[in-house]
């Protein structure tokens, strides 16, 4: 099974940029679909982005334009690359590995965007 590490977050004005990294473990990320979520206080968790096994992404509504996801497969890492970071986009934010009926998550990584 994979282990997956989320790092990257910190605190970030409103307008800026942040890139969230998920390294995985036991097991090459390549063969997972892989996905971030986030989940702010109070609300439901929400699917952000993916990218599936042959690299295809997608992207919720809300982020489509300013985030991108991406796939590195030498250091066996998922990245979130988030621009124009907004305050109600402040949550948890998680990353998720998916292979036939196996699913594993992270602990995720604060974002927090104010000024």
């Amino acid at each position: 099974q994979v282990q997956l590490v989320e790092s990257g977050g910190g605190l970030v004005q409103p307008g800026g940029s942040l890139r969230l990294s998920c390294a995985a473990s036991g097991d090459a990320v390549s063969i997972y679909a892989v996905g971030w979520y986030r989940q702010a206080p109070g609300k439901q968790r929400e699917w952000v982005a993916s990218i599936s096994s042959t690299d295809s992404p997608k992207y919720a509504d809300s982020v489509k334009g300013r985030f991108t996801i991406s796939r590195d497969n030498a250091k066996n890492t998922v990245y979130l690359q988030m621009n124009s970071l907004q305050p109600e986009e402040t949550a948890v934010y998680l990353c998720n590995a998916v292979r036939h009926c196996y699913e594993f998550w992270g602990q995720g990584t604060q974002v927090p965007v104010s000024s």
